[in-house]
């Protein structure tokens, strides 16, 4: 089956009780065994090691990125926890300084366990020499957040398998429909299912999928022995987001390319995956698009605080992913954790909006951000 029916049909109906159209949800926490010396037909012996409704969301997703298995956490922060499991104290997690907020507060929380963590200034600039035997992990981010740079992971993937070293490639923004980091030589994909995969700003959860099946165990048994497990029902709320991702990102992209365009016909400096130069041809050969993401600074002819309240329709709010137009500073929400002199080293000024586009009308959500900029502009 091509992509967009598989977000349909990927879990058959013939799998559900009934062979319901929709999947049921499995409330139960734990299941009569037939005997003492082995489970049940299902395999399914307590809640915490599986569930029904969460075994076919990790089917359903691990279809999708072309992996072997998929394990779905409680939010995007424990499915990354989960992945930094697999590195081991003395050992070195390599990575990018321009990331996430909460990831580098999680990375910088590991080295008071001593894990080391070496944040590189450009990935796509790695040699061999930046690698050691005890380099384990490299963890990227792209389009990273919330400047929304581009590394190669096909690059990184054959230089860092040369050195016996995995690669984790967080692919929340652009998710499989437009971007497969497995088939570009990652071993772990990472998601905040919270943002696109959902889709409609109601659930929060994580997924990892991996290619290899001694991976795929090793993080099942993580995730079993560490508890952070998806409930049954956002299991199934995840499950009916999925079967939208393509028709709803389609709109964000169609409504995010017009606005960025709006934007720079403003002269404003914009932000998307792909705007530099030296990465527009990566993102073009590892992605089909740039997804519904993009940033822009303010310049200071327009007063912050007036734009931001003069907005209508954009809801000033972190996340991203929605159906729902959503717009932040970075600087105060995602980096706040970061120090003035790690956010302008990265480029993340004060002034720097991100922006998250949602299927509304695209005139209404022009119309909006025209209003706010002629609002704000200063005397």
């Amino acid at each position: 089956m091509n992509y967009n029916t598989r977000l349909i049909q990927g879990i058959p109906v013939e799998e559900n009780p009934y062979q319901a159209i929709v999947p049921p949800i499995f409330l139960a926490t734990t299941y009569k065994q037939d005997n003492f010396e082995q489970p049940n037909e299902s395999g399914i012996v307590y809640g915490r090691g599986g569930n029904p409704t969460r075994n076919q969301l990790e089917k359903l997703v691990a279809q999708l990125e072309n992996g072997v298995a998929a394990q779905a956490a409680a939010s995007g922060m424990a499915a990354l926890a989960s992945v930094t499991q697999l590195v081991k104290p003395g050992e070195i997690i390599l990575t990018q300084g321009n990331i996430y907020g909460g990831t580098f507060d999680l990375l910088e929380d590991l080295k008071e366990h001593g894990i080391q963590v070496i944040y590189h200034e450009d990935l796509n600039r790695l040699e061999k020499s930046d690698f050691t035997p005890d380099v384990k992990l490299v963890l990227i981010e792209s389009p990273s957040n919330p400047s929304l740079q581009v590394t190669d992971i096909q690059k990184i993937a054959v230089l860092a398998h040369e050195q016996e070293a995995l690669v984790a490639v967080d692919n929340t923004f652009l998710t499989s429909y437009l971007q497969k980091p497995l088939d570009l030589g990652a071993d772990i994909v990472i998601y905040s299912a919270t943002k696109y995969l959902s889709g409609h700003a109601d659930v929060i959860a994580g997924l990892t999928v991996v290619k290899d099946t001694g991976l795929a165990e090793k993080l099942a048994h993580i995730q079993h022995t560490f508890g952070g497990i998806l409930a049954p029902f956002d299991s199934y709320s995840l499950i009916r987001g999925i079967k939208t991702l393509s028709v709803r990102f389609d709109r964000q992209i169609e409504n995010t390319k017009e606005l960025i365009r709006f934007i720079e016909e403003k002269g404003f400096t914009t932000y998307f995956p792909g705007s530099a130069p030296e990465q527009k041809e990566i993102q073009a050969r590892q992605a089909k698009d740039i997804g519904a993401l993009f940033s822009f600074e303010l310049p200071e002819a327009y007063d912050l605080q007036t734009f931001l309240s003069g907005l209508k329709i954009f809801a000033f709010a972190p996340s991203l992913g929605g159906v729902e137009s959503l717009i932040g500073t970075p600087a105060t929400t995602s980096h706040r954790s970061f120090t003035p002199e790690q956010r302008a080293h990265f480029g993340i000024s004060d002034r720097l909006i991100r922006v998250a586009v949602g299927i509304e009308d695209i005139a209404d959500l022009r119309d909006d951000l025209e209003k706010a900029l002629e609002n704000s502009r200063k005397e």
